[in-house]
C-alpha cells in the first residue's frame, strides 16, 4: 500500500495530474464508503482499525480524516474521536440563515464587480446543470463551484472563506442524508 505514493492514476501524465498520494487515496476511500452509506451519520471512524484494514500506518489516516473534517463529511468530538457528520435539522436552519445573510451581501457585491468572463463562467455553469444527468454528488459539486464563482465575483476574500465554510457541511449534509435514504431503501 505504501507504493501509492509513488504510483499516478491513470492518464495522470497527460492531464498533468498530481501523483496520488496515500492521504489522497484515504480520502478517497473514506469518502467513497461514507457517500455509499458503509459509514453511516455518526458512525464513529476509528483511526487505528482503519489502518489496519488498509495496512498502512496511522498518520494517513489522520491526515485524511482531517481533510474530510474541513470538507464536512466528518465531525471530531473532543475525547471520542472522529464521526460521519451527523447535522440535525436545527443545525441545518441555522447555518442556512446564516448563508442567506451572507450570500445576499456577496451577490450585492459581485453585481458591481462581475466581469463578462465570470458572466460566461456562471451561463456555462447554469447550461451544464440544466442538462445535468449524472449523479448527485457531481449535481452538488456543479452548484458549489456556480456559487464560489459567485463568492469570488463578490471580491472579498473573507467572505468568500465565510461561505465557503458554511456551504461544505450543508452539502455533506445533503449528500448524507440522501444516501441514508437510499440504503434504508
Amino acid at each position: 500500500m505504501e507504493q501509492l505514493e509513488q504510483t499516478q492514476e491513470p492518464d495522470a501524465a497527460a492531464h498533468n495530474v498530481l501523483p496520488l498520494t496515500l492521504r489522497a487515496h484515504v480520502v478517497k476511500m473514506l469518502s467513497a464508503g461514507i457517500l455509499s452509506g458503509k459509514y453511516k451519520p455518526g458512525d464513529r471512524l476509528n483511526e487505528s482499525q482503519i489502518a489496519r484494514e488498509l495496512d498502512i500506518s496511522r498518520i494517513p489516516v489522520r491526515e485524511a480524516l482531517s481533510q474530510l473534517q474541513e470538507q464536512g463529511l466528518v465531525q471530531n468530538r473532543e475525547r471520542r474521536g472522529m464521526f460521519v457528520a451527523n447535522i440535525g435539522p436545527e443545525e441545518v436552519l441555522q447555518i442556512s440563515s446564516l448563508r442567506i445573510i451572507l450570500e445576499t451581501e456577496a451577490l450585492r457585491l459581485a453585481k458591481t464587480r462581475i466581469t463578462p468572463q465570470t458572466l460566461e463562467q456562471l451561463e456555462k455553469l447554469m447550461a451544464q446543470m440544466d442538462s445535468w444527468n449524472g449523479t448527485l454528488l457531481e449535481a452538488a459539486a456543479l452548484d458549489l463551484e456556480f456559487h464560489r464563482t459567485l463568492w469570488k465575483a463578490a471580491g472579498n476574500p473573507y467572505l468568500e472563506r465565510a461561505l465557503n465554510a458554511l456551504m461544505v457541511p450543508l452539502i455533506a449534509q445533503t449528500m448524507l442524508e440522501h444516501v441514508t435514504k437510499d440504503v434504508r431503501r
